[in-house]
């Protein structure tokens, strides 16, 4: 059961939604709930909010922490709706179970962020890349030091409106260096620690003049994995060419399957496989590669306008036939205004004025 208690001072009527900064501004309430003695207990929403935490706890020393990134739009006519909550709700649960962290029961997940979204629909902005963004995040909290797993945890979710990721095509750096998961690893969780370890290698390829770095894989940097924080798409004499995820170092990514079914459903090749960074300069050269682009929950499709690689440089002068088709498809669906023939969206729970 979740007990609601809501804000006295909701702050959405003064917010600025015509300058939206991604992540900067949280909404008025968030979800949270606590793991004690094999089960989750206290679950509710409140007003948003800090929280207090003791300076030993497992989380901030271990990295024991893990989260997911969705979204909610509205319809045209108005209804709250949320992309694919059952999907995150699984894909949480693998990035827990690797690190060693309790499940979260997936109908009390979904159940939780349809009742949240409700609360909170007032912050949904409109527009075509316009989104209130989810986040869902589980942390230990055992305050012991040790290197072990915790036996208390906490899971809350906070939203925040969102508006375009990047603003214009990015330019990317492959990283022949630094790597970014390995096969054994962790390369294919939501784990806070990926992250962090990618933050020094982004900063140097900006101090170069790019947005975000190409990784490739660990063995050999040869082959292409992910793009900063999305899924990557070669499109290569019209097939839509992306990394498959068997070897469990690429994340599974939501809107990366999204744009595989939308494809496969037009009647567009899709290729899952291994792909290296010789085949895609290959391919340029010859004048077969005429897109390239992320995809993500945050920015949920980026073109790609210049890609470098040892002393190479790629420069895509095309229209973004398919990038642009997805992206307008995916946009389509969350607004109402194409069939959601493959069952993606979910109402969120708009009445909340008694405890459920």
């Amino acid at each position: 059961m979740i007990k609601i208690r809501k804000t006295d001072h909701p702050r959405f009527e003064s917010f600025d939604f015509s300058d939206i900064k991604f992540g900067r501004t949280m909404s008025d309430h968030m979800f949270v709930a606590d793991y004690e003695d094999g089960i989750w207990k206290n679950i509710r929403i409140e007003p948003y909010g800090p929280l207090t935490v003791d300076p030993a706890m497992i989380a901030l020393h271990y990295g024991q922490a893990i989260f997911e990134g969705m979204k909610a739009t509205k319809t045209y006519d108005g209804i709250p709706v949320i992309f694919r909550p059952r999907d995150h709700a699984r894909r949480f649960n693998v990035s827990a179970h690797r690190l060693a962290m309790p499940e979260f029961p997936e109908e009390l997940f979904v159940d939780a962020i349809r009742h949240l979204v409700g609360i909170d629909h007032n912050w949904i902005p409109t527009g075509d890349d316009a989104a209130l963004y989810i986040r869902p995040l589980m942390v230990a909290t055992d305050n012991q030091l040790g290197v072990r797993a915790s036996d208390r945890y906490k899971m809350i979710i906070i939203t925040a409106p969102a508006g375009p990721y990047y603003s214009h095509p990015i330019k990317l750096l492959a990283e022949t260096y630094y790597t970014r998961a390995a096969k054994g690893g962790i390369g294919y969780v939501k784990a806070a620690g990926n992250y962090a370890a990618s933050l020094l290698p982004a900063l140097e390829a900006k101090k170069k003049g790019f947005d975000q770095v190409l990784w490739l894989d660990a063995k050999e940097h040869r082959f292409a994995q992910e793009v900063g924080t999305m899924n990557i798409f070669f499109v290569i004499d019209g097939v839509a060419i992306t990394p498959d995820t068997e070897d469990k170092t690429i994340l599974a990514g939501i809107t990366r399957d999204s744009i595989i079914q939308i494809l496969r459903d037009k009647g567009i090749p899709v290729e899952e496989r291994k792909i290296s960074i010789d085949e895609v300069m290959d391919a340029h050269h010859t004048g077969k590669l005429t897109e390239i682009f992320g995809s993500g929950t945050a920015a949920v499709v980026s073109m790609v306008s210049d890609l470098h690689y040892k002393g190479q440089d790629i420069r895509i002068n095309g229209d973004y036939q398919i990038a642009k088709l997805v992206k307008r498809e995916i946009n389509g669906i969350r607004q109402g205004l194409i069939e959601d023939k493959f069952n993606w969206l979910m109402p969120a729970i708009v009445d909340n004025d008694i405890t459920v």
